[in-house]
């Protein structure tokens, strides 16, 4: 999320590079998937209308069947459920609105609303095309309001600060008018929720003038189609300038029956970041009239370029009245822009891309299999998955041209892509991990493009937008994204490269050729052990120095691991035992005399009683510090009396990332019954199938990656590392596929809405008290079978012998 925070000066089909390859993969990855006509559904128009949804559900074939499996290493026999090879269409579970809509008040973080958008797209696909409203929000869609201005071909989804929205299209039952440039309004149309349909892969609106709109992508193109009323003419305006965050310069060409141009655009966050997108849009019909608007003047030319520049096309009443565009977007070059079109959607029509993109969601879907929950449940969780598969995003080109961090442009191979847009301050405690557990070939080449931009520019960035450094949000995040994505088995990249850059980000202060700093605060930091007055700076620098640590030893090196192990326990250096929290230090190594634990300076996002549990690689240490582990849990329970209470309250902010780990810390305490019903509470009351389902910014997918993870029972605790920690599942069972490696299944027959404890669990068919799992259980995978029950069993875990690990190289004692 962004808020007040000081910025640095500065699978299934379309997946690959080529339609066919990537639907072969996915017959070979999924056996042969049902190919679903579309035509005729109706698609999500409101949270929890989902009976006919769930009636064309295509359901497996439950066995009970004797598997072999292993207990890190034993064999035992376990019994589950196996398919018959056909794919559900968990599509029908997933809800693009929620997080249209405010959840809770803004809490001045970026809104209190999830800033996504409903709008049609592919994992991990460059192109978002998706209606964008009035009043602004910043994933362009506001639900609770009725008009439209435009459907743009990009967007982030659940940012806190506005960028992208770039190349707007907007229909026009009639001919042009005013210049759209400086009469906006004219070109507004109305809507109702009830003429509203989206899901994974499609979007569709009637517009109350009588024009539907239906929009559907793949990787790097957008297909749309707009149906206009008998009689008149048919016009879309394509507004090559209207970027949200502004533009500084535009182009727009016209031709027989395309449309091509670019808009150099950025700024997210009033950053000085800067992109340039290519389009290449071609019709099915040709243009019978056409011009360009520049500033306020309307003229029949057919190219213009500037700061407020479009062009607009009319086509023959006389012909049918539905006009199909189909948009290729590169970020190298228009010949790119038309390149991408040609080889991604050449010649299909309109329902086989829908169909398509459908296809490539329900095979990444269908990589979590659930049964039991309620409607709601599945609902959240699935739109949850759903949110958490749509960003990062690929960058390059279909020939592996891509926009370097240098200005430079590149090649790369194709069939590893550059990816872009990383929330890194939010993104490295979840999504990450999930990327890698269920996309680890895509999550080894989102690794691979960060050490390729840090090679090109210099330094790691924080939070990245195309291919420009925003140093939005503090931190050194992505040598915790890089190393965890490591260390949950995507390895296919240079790690060594990747330290090595790593331990020069953490070493060298300075700024780099572009004005970047990587670590503000660094003399501070490798002088004295912490930022002077930055609390939040020295513990994401110690989470960070940890992570680098973990990745040093899986690659041998253990001198960088003795430095920065050593490194990683800095976060001691902001304890204060007078006050038992870790607050600002002061250059002269004072703590401030009134410290307020509510009070957020010094902090990012949150204050010091939320920050004082931002440890979770050292929990022991910090337990022991605070006054072991009776005195933590209940200070944990008060802490957990509010769960999204903002910045200026010390109670938890579950609503945004900085608090996000602190309910798996009673597995710590040995009161791991506590962290499941505290879990169990955050499931219920902050999430919600509604548009207004969300309380904070979902920050491309962070939000909705910790639902998933918290459905499932299970957490990715420790930057840097693989192990699990457990709490209680909503589902009675779960199976996680991973490709080209062992499936993770979750069996808790006795879940409910009220059966939230843990009375037992096996592991591979073993007893098993830890509430936690070892790194090989994500790399072997394996079978968890829990018994739940209503009551808690506070037994279950509680011995300090089967406590979670903790990290403690390096350390002195407070």
């Amino acid at each position: 999320m962004i808020g007040g925070r000081r910025v640095a000066a500065v699978p299934g089909a379309y997946v690959g590079a080529s339609v066919p390859a990537a639907e072969d993969r996915a017959r070979a990855a999924w056996g042969s998937p049902v190919r679903l006509d579309i035509s005729g559904i109706r698609f999500v128009r409101r949270p929890l209308a989902r009976m006919s949804l769930r009636c064309r559900e295509i359901r497996f074939v439950a066995a009970a069947v004797v598997v072999v499996v292993t207990i890190f290493g034993s064999a035992v026999a376990t019994a589950g459920p196996v398919d018959d090879g056909r794919m559900q269409d968990l599509t029908g579970w997933v809800d693009p609105f929620i997080g249209t809509r405010p959840g809770d008040v803004d809490m001045g973080t970026g809104g209190g609303a999830g800033n996504t958008f409903p709008g049609a797209d592919v994992p991990f696909g460059m192109v978002q095309w998706s209606p964008d409203t009035v009043t602004q929000q910043h994933g362009g869609y506001y639900y609770d309001d009725n008009r439209i201005k435009g459907f743009s071909l990009t967007h982030l989804s659940g940012a806190g600060c506005d960028t992208y929205q770039d190349v707007p299209f907007m229909p026009l039952a009639g001919t042009i008018g005013a210049s759209p440039a400086t009469s906006p309004d004219a070109y507004v149309a109305t809507f109702s929720h009830a003429h509203e349909q989206a899901s994974p892969g499609r979007y569709q609106v009637d517009l109350d003038g009588g024009i539907r709109v239906e929009l559907t992508a793949t990787q790097r193109t957008g297909a749309g189609r707009f149906t206009f009323p008998d009689g008149g003419p048919a016009t879309l305006l394509i507004n090559a300038a209207g970027s949200i965050s502004g533009t500084d310069d535009a182009q727009v060409t016209i031709g027989p029956n395309y449309v091509a141009g670019h808009v150099h655009s950025g700024r997210f966050c009033g950053t000085n970041s800067f992109y340039t997108l290519y389009f290449h849009a071609e019709f099915d019909q040709p243009i019978t009239e056409s011009g360009i608007w520049d500033g306020d003047q309307v003229r029949s030319d057919d190219t213009a370029s500037g700061t407020q520049v479009g062009a607009y096309v009319t086509f023959d009443p006389g012909k049918p009245a539905v006009v199909n565009v189909k948009v290729g977007l590169s970020f190298v070059s228009p010949d790119g822009a038309a390149a991408n079109l040609a080889a991604e959607n050449p010649a299909r029509t309109f329902d086989e891309v829908a169909a398509a993109a459908r296809d490539s969601w329900n095979a990444r879907l269908n990589q979590i299999r659930v049964t039991g929950g309620t409607d709601e449940q599945r609902t959240i969780f699935y739109t949850a998955l759903y949110h958490a598969l749509l960003q990062p995003n690929v960058f390059s080109d279909v020939d592996g041209h891509y926009a370097g961090f240098d200005k430079r442009i590149h090649t790369t191979d194709p069939a590893h892509p550059i990816y872009t847009n990383f929330s890194g301050w939010d993104i490295y405690r979840s999504e990450v991990q999930l990327l890698a557990l269920l996309a680890p070939r895509e999550a080894a080449d989102i690794a691979r493009s960060m050490v390729t931009f840090a090679r090109e520019g210099g330094n790691w960035d924080r939070w990245t937008v195309a291919n420009d450094y925003t140093g939005v949000m503090n931190g050194d995040p992505y040598h915790i994204i890089v190393s965890s994505i490591y260390a949950f088995g995507a390895t296919d990249f240079d790690a060594t490269e990747a330290l090595d850059l790593m331990v020069k980000g953490a070493s060298v202060p300075g700024t780099n050729s572009q004005g970047y700093e990587e670590r503000p605060g660094l003399v501070g930091y490798l002088a004295l052990g912490y930022v002077p007055d930055g609390a939040a700076d020295t513990l994401e620098y110690t989470s960070a120095d940890f992570a680098i640590a973990q990745l040093a030893h899986r690659l041998g090196n253990q001198a960088i691991y003795d430095v920065f192990m050593q490194r990683a326990q800095n976060w001691r250096n902001l304890f204060n035992p007078a006050t038992g929290y870790l607050q600002p230090r002061h250059l002269d190594g004072s703590f401030a005399a009134d410290f307020d634990p509510a009070d957020p300076n010094g902090y990012v996002e949150g204050n010091g009683a939320q920050y004082t549990w931002m440890v979770p690689y050292n929990y022991r240490a910090l337990i022991d510090a605070l006054g072991g582990p009776a005195a933590v849990n209940a200070r944990l329970d008060t802490f957990f009396t509010k769960l999204n209470a903002g910045t200026h309250e010390p109670y938890a902010f579950l609503g945004n990332e900085p608090t996000l780990e602190t309910p798996w810390i009673y597995n710590y305490t040995g009161a791991p019954y506590k962290t499941q019903s505290t879990v169990d509470r955050v499931r219920k009351e902050i999430w919600k199938a509604a548009p207004g389902g969300l309380v904070g910014n979902d920050d491309l997918g962070e939000m909705s990656s910790w639902y998933v993870w918290a459905a499932l029972g299970l957490y990715p605790e420790v930057p840097g590392r693989a192990e699990l920690v457990i709490g209680s599942p909503i589902f009675t069972s779960a199976t996680i596929t991973r490709p080209g490696g062992p499936a993770i299944t979750i069996n808790a027959p006795d879940a409910s809405p009220t059966n939230i404890y843990i009375s037992a669990l096996t592991v591979n068919g073993g007893n098993w008290t830890k509430p936690w799992l070892p790194e090989t259980f994500v790399t072997t995978g394996g079978t968890l079978d829990f018994t739940l029950s209503p009551a808690p069993n506070t037994a279950w875990g509680a011995d300090p012998a089967d406590a979670p690990p903790s990290f403690q190289d390096g350390s002195n004692s407070v």
